[in-house]
């Protein structure tokens, strides 16, 4: 692949010893997209049998079967990833982590980026579409692999994961409130 001379490339102008390029450097990338393709490979539909009758009597066939292959083509799953990573490390909302992106070049080199680009990556709606998709099995995935380069790296000791706090703060509680019954007798 030839140097693009008229574009800025991130790993030159980025410090490479930042959490994020360290983490972008020793995620096992392939491995995830791996293990996510069948997630978003084409499934193959069954199709709907139709009856219709013509000039020689009954006929069927079946119409929305196989696999289609429509629509626009997919991001890529280690940018849609990062993006993911992005919004819950730093507690942005979906709009917020896009609009970021376009900013930062930290963000941009770890998302697999090569050269930093002005434009948003994707619609702020993609990112909600991909967290449905990948579902909570995959997020936990993720958070596991994150976890795992995370001890390799010693940034995290063993003993620091055996452990889960919980705040209890946002849990509704049984409170009854009194009421008062100003229609009935004087003993309410």
């Amino acid at each position: 692949m030839t140097d693009d001379f008229f574009r800025n490339r991130l790993d030159q102008m980025i410090d490479l010893r930042h959490p994020l390029a360290v983490l972008a450097n020793r995620m096992p990338w392939q491995e995830i997209e791996a293990s996510l393709a069948q997630r978003w490979a084409r499934q193959v539909k069954a199709g709907k049998k139709i009856e219709d009758l013509d000039l020689f009597g009954p006929v069927s066939a079946v119409a929305g079967g196989g696999v289609s292959d429509a629509g626009r083509p997919r991001l890529p799953t280690r940018l849609m990833v990062a993006l993911l990573y992005l919004k819950l490390a730093f507690n942005e909302s979906d709009e917020e982590v896009i609009q970021r992106w376009g900013e930062t070049p930290t963000w941009q080199y770890f998302s697999g980026n090569e050269y930093f680009e002005h434009q948003w990556p994707c619609d702020p709606t993609q990112l909600g579409r991909f967290r449905k998709a990948l579902g909570e099995e995959g997020v936990e995935e993720l958070l596991a692999r994150t976890m795992e380069v995370a001890v390799t790296l010693k940034l995290i000791a063993k003993k620091e994961l055996t452990r889960v706090i919980v705040d209890s703060t946002v849990q509704e509680k049984a409170v009854a409130h009194p009421t008062v019954c100003l229609d009935c007798c004087p003993v309410c």
